[in-house]
């Protein structure tokens, strides 16, 4: 008894230690993206010369995404974890003190190196603690992960309203990020601490091994970027379909992506629990369809008191399903977590920057509420292809039975539902 109560209270410390990495993590890129504007006008850049830049960090992002999987799967989540943790502080300042636009590009490249790789890692890590507390709790990472993107957004909006400098934003914070990582790495789990008892190391009879590019991991991939679509898309054209297009007022144009990302927030909140109740495919094809249906309906109404409603229903339905495509992804071959993660988080991000590109090349030549209607036709796809989260027989030899029942029963009513 004594045994399982110290296990207990680590997973439990390991657990709050994976969520503050996620929160970290939103905080980071938050505080970024809320200094973009003084960075830009610091150096005197144009909109196209601060994409440059930007697409610079995006490319380092995407590397940093790609390259650390093995490494994880190597090592442990763990030794990647926790000194790329300790880069994202280190890393957020030198953006605000570079002279010119190319030392600008370099110092964002090398950040999105330490921001994607960081990413696969707590992901990872996510995952293995989820294994181990024996039912679904990614999903409320990826909340707090939402719930740091606001608050470092809000503390470099207040740095910003007090007329304080970018580089004395990002220095404040990335040292308040590199304190609390470090403060992290004592009760973050690692290797076989977080290994549930019973779990297997071997591949269950009659499984085979996953490959970190095997088909079914390139069509969760896909599943990821037709979802992440539809968060670019929010993030950069709900303000301007508002304005624009529904002739409200800027202020209340901003509402949009509020609802958006308050009410996902809420619903990965939330998502653990049902997935437990629902299993992952019969969520997802919930969630899908409420995201699809309410965005869908907000265009036809086009009133700006609609479109608010359908953003906030897109947000919500959007939600759960990344999380669970990752778990997926991860469950495949829990022995190559790494590599099945960077493949899939990496499509499910080129998804989310190529998305607002898509809808202003479709807005051109079809008008943008049409073109709005792009991320709810993916969502639909992702809706069909739902049942790619069904365990795998490699999966299900790492969970406990009761983890089986439950899954198995979830899966067996989301089959169910669409027949």
């Amino acid at each position: 008894m004594k045994r399982d109560q110290v296990r207990s209270r680590a997973l439990l410390r390991g657990r709050a230690a994976t969520a503050l990495y996620f929160l970290l993590f939103g905080a980071t890129l938050g505080c970024w993206t809320s200094r973009i504007p003084a960075i830009k006008a610091e150096l005197g850049l144009s909109e196209g010369l601060l994409s440059l830049a930007l697409l610079a960090f995006a490319l380092g992002a995407i590397a940093g995404m790609l390259g650390p999987g093995r490494l994880v799967d190597r090592w442990g989540s763990f030794r990647v974890l926790v000194p790329t943790a300790l880069l994202e502080g280190v890393l957020l300042a030198p953006a605000a003190f570079m002279p010119s636009l190319a030392w600008l590009m370099a110092a964002l490249f090398v950040f999105g190196l330490a921001h994607g790789t960081l990413n696969i890692a707590m992901n990872a890590n996510a995952m293995e603690v989820q294994r181990a507390w024996g039912r679904p709790i990614v999903t409320s990472f990826h909340a707090v992960y939402s719930i740091g993107g606001f608050l470092g957004s809000a503390v470099g909006g207040l740095f910003a309203q007090q007329g304080v400098s970018p580089g004395t934003t990002f220095v404040m914070v990335g040292a308040g990020v590199l304190v609390l990582a470090l403060w992290a790495i004592a009760w973050t789990l690692r290797g076989d601490a977080i290994r549930p008892a019973d779990a297997e190391s071997e591949p269950a009879p009659g499984s085979k091994r996953v490959g970190p590019r095997s088909f079914g991991l390139l069509l969760l991939g896909g599943l990821a970027m037709c979802t992440l679509v539809g968060e670019g898309t929010a993030a950069d054209w709900s303000a301007v379909y508002l304005h624009e297009s529904l002739g409200s007022t800027p202020a209340f144009a901003a509402v949009a992506f509020a609802a958006f990302s308050v009410a996902m927030t809420a619903g990965r909140l939330l998502g653990d629990g049902l997935a437990l109740r629902l299993g992952p495919v019969l969520l997802v094809r919930g969630c899908g369809v409420l995201a699809s249906a309410g965005m869908i309906a907000a265009l036809l109404i086009g009133h700006p008191v609609a479109a608010v409603i359908g953003f906030a229903c897109l947000g919500a339905g959007m939600s759960c399903i990344a999380p669970q495509v990752y778990a997926a992804a991860a469950q495949r071959d829990p022995s190559r977590a790494g590599a099945a993660l960077s493949l899939v988080v990496s499509l499910g991000y080129v998804g989310f920057l190529i998305g607002p590109l898509v809808i202003g090349a479709v807005s051109t030549v079809t008008g943008l509420p049409t073109a709005l209607g792009v991320p709810a036709v993916l969502i639909l796809l992702v809706v069909l292809g739902a049942p790619m989260l069904r365990p795998t027989p490699r999966s299900a030899a790492g969970t406990t039975p009761a983890e089986q029942v439950r899954e198995t029963s979830g899966s067996g009513n989301a089959g169910a539902a669409g027949s």
